[in-house]
């Protein structure tokens, strides 16, 4: 029997649009297994678990799991966690790191406040700072959510341990298992499919040179999705690779069609329609589950706008 991610590939299913959303993410180092539901399903206290995900509800914080890759003693007490959080906004992009020996204190953050773009609460609650290490590579491992994450996730994350590559870490969920091995960069915040070790090097040599490549890129996890399918058409139709320079600044209309403004800081503005359909033949959207047709963003048009035609109030 085929797995999802087979099946998706085979039918060459696009991958633009299709990134997990979220400004900003807070990664917690929990080694050990993960269930389906990793966040109440762990080794982490399931109680800290659920509330933590209460206190993120609606913030534009999620919150995943890491561990580095390989295997784990199957224990339950870790003596000291390394903690990420960054936020993934042009124009206020950040990415910082801490330790805690106390998972509790994760509580106290103000979620609000990194839904924001605000680093304050993360670094007096947990003495953070500037992660000044390699960029990070997240490749989804979570077999619990869908095999193909396992047999495929787990071995890029080791070849790129093995390989050097010192910002790799395993994590547990970044949506859209057909498209594994999965895998999320920060601090830019651009998720990835089918993901190879070889372009995953590239990719991360981007992000040191403050490129964002696009081949194989799903999104920037800043936008919604059909934000992230038009910011990737223009940044293919412009020629346009640095990181911070397109910004989402307004999207108009609903399902199944939008019309996005991309913004660039050069003062370039590109209107852009996108259109949702439904992926044909249907195929199963994880491996187990019925048949159907996950929809998909396509591009229909790009055109850069005239100075005026740009100055329009934004309404979403």
């Amino acid at each position: 029997m085929s797995t999802c991610a087979k099946v998706s590939r085979d039918l060459a299913e696009p991958l633009a649009g299709t990134a997990a959303t979220a400004r900003t993410w807070l990664l917690v180092e929990q080694p050990g297994p993960w269930g389906a539901d990793a966040l109440t399903s762990s080794h982490l206290d399931p109680m800290l678990g659920r509330a933590l995900e209460q206190a993120a509800e609606g913030t534009g914080v999620r919150i995943a799991l890491i561990r580095r890759p390989g295997r784990h003693a199957d224990c339950h007490t870790v003596a000291e966690r390394q903690v990420y959080a960054a936020h993934t906004t042009p124009g206020n992009v950040w990415l910082r790191n801490a330790t805690t020996s106390d998972p509790e204190q994760l509580l106290t953050l103000d979620f609000a406040e990194l839904g924001r773009g605000l680093p304050a609460t993360f670094d007096t609650t947990l003495d953070g700072r500037p992660h000044t290490g390699d960029p990070l590579a997240l490749v989804c491992t979570n077999g619990k959510r869908d095999r193909c994450c396992a047999l495929l996730g787990r071995p890029l994350a080791a070849e790129l341990a093995a390989s050097g590559v010192r910002g790799a870490w395993e994590v547990t969920h970044l949506g859209g298992h057909r498209f594994s091995p999965t895998l999320l960069v920060l601090p830019f915040g651009y998720a990835y499919g089918r993901a190879e070790a070889h372009a995953v090097k590239e990719v991360l040599q981007g992000v040191r040179e403050g490129r964002v490549v696009t081949e194989g890129c799903r999104g920037g996890s800043a936008w919604d999705r059909p934000g992230q399918a038009a910011e990737l058409a223009v940044r293919t139709a412009a020629c346009v690779d640095a990181a911070g320079a397109l910004s989402v600044v307004r999207t108009e209309g609903e399902a199944p069609r939008w019309e996005v403004t991309i913004a660039h800081t050069d003062g370039r503005h590109w209107l852009v329609t996108v259109a949702q359909g439904a992926s044909s033949p249907p195929r199963a959207e994880s491996c187990g589950s019925a048949l159907g047709s996950p929809a998909r963003m396509d591009v229909t048009a790009v055109r850069e706008l005239s100075p005026t035609a740009a100055m329009r109030p934004a309404t979403r």
